[in-house]
């Protein structure tokens, strides 16, 4: 088998004849060249989180093969299976839907919480490239978000819902059945601009306003993760820092920022959870203790 790179702050389980566990640490990348065989590749030498997926995309069939997935489906589509909207019996809810599954941050996501090996859905533009890119992994799904029956469709058996661009969530009327919303906001980020750039992302404010507000308002446990400026830069390198005023201020790897929105999916808070954070010093080596700390102190206004 050809060599794969998987990303940092990974623990995956490979199926095959034999089981094998590759852990990658945030230092390190560990290559696959060939069963039972790892290459561990210095940290200078990692590439960036959206080559890596391109490199799963590319490594398709065969790296599908070894996982142990069914194959993909028809260029054509004709074997897509559709979901019987007369179904009257819901299914466990156990999945994760990811809005805006085709963009950059979405498909770090996405591909995050498939190492972790979660039952994924994902509200994409282009299914077929979608299905081309991820396979049987991830059930995608392309149509009108405001229809109200696509809707029911999409939220069909999802538990958390992870929104990682601003805008994704106002269209859903409803969200019934769901258990936890997660928000990646720019909104503190936006807030802290001034002159032009502040006149640029208007827009972008405005949605991210009204995201919050409907998220806060749902009656849903939430996390909103209000990130510093997002950068293409490597993840895993820094620690970080979630003082007060910092996302206003401070910068984000988008890779560590869709990293720690799939860490949030395992810590449902009782009621919601708002906090900041940008790369910093701060280690953490237990994110369950982390969005504990973070929920127990004491409740600011949103504003």
């Amino acid at each position: 088998m050809a060599g794969y790179l998987l990303p940092y702050h990974t623990s995956l389980f490979l199926s095959s004849q034999n089981s094998h566990r590759i852990t990658a640490t945030s230092s390190f990348l560990f290559k696959i060249d060939r069963p039972g065989s790892l290459v561990c590749c210095s940290a200078k030498k990692k590439a960036g989180f959206v080559d890596q997926i391109l490199d799963y995309i590319e490594g398709g069939p065969k790296l599908r093969k070894w996982y142990g997935a069914p194959d993909l489906l028809p260029k054509d589509g004709s074997s897509v299976e559709e979901d019987d909207e007369s179904a009257e019996v819901e299914e466990d809810r156990d999945a994760v839907l990811v809005t805006d599954g085709d963009s950059e941050i979405g498909q770090m996501v996405i591909l995050s919480l498939i190492v972790k090996r979660s039952r994924i859905k994902a509200l994409v533009k282009d299914k077929r490239a979608a299905m081309e890119a991820f396979g049987t992994y991830v059930e995608s799904m392309a149509g009108d978000a405001n229809d109200k029956s696509f809707q029911r469709k999409a939220l069909r058996g999802v538990r958390t819902i992870i929104c990682p661009n601003e805008g994704s969530i106002s269209n859903f009327g409803s969200l019934m059945g769901v258990q936890h919303i997660i928000l990646l906001s720019q909104l503190s980020a936006y807030r802290g601009t001034g002159g032009i750039q502040a006149l640029m992302q208007g827009n972008a404010r405005k949605l991210a306003e009204k995201d919050e507000s409907i998220v806060t308002g749902s009656g849903i446990p939430y996390t909103i993760i209000r990130a510093g400026l997002l950068q293409n830069s490597p993840g895993g390198k820094e620690g970080f820092s979630f003082k007060e005023g910092v996302a206003a201020t401070g910068r984000l790897s988008k890779e560590d920022a869709a990293f720690i929105c799939v860490e949030a999916v395992d810590t449902v808070p009782e009621t919601g959870l708002v906090f900041e954070v940008a790369n910093g010093g701060e280690k953490v080596s237990d994110w369950k203790e982390c969005f504990k700390a973070l929920v127990e102190k004491p409740d600011k206004q949103l504003q």
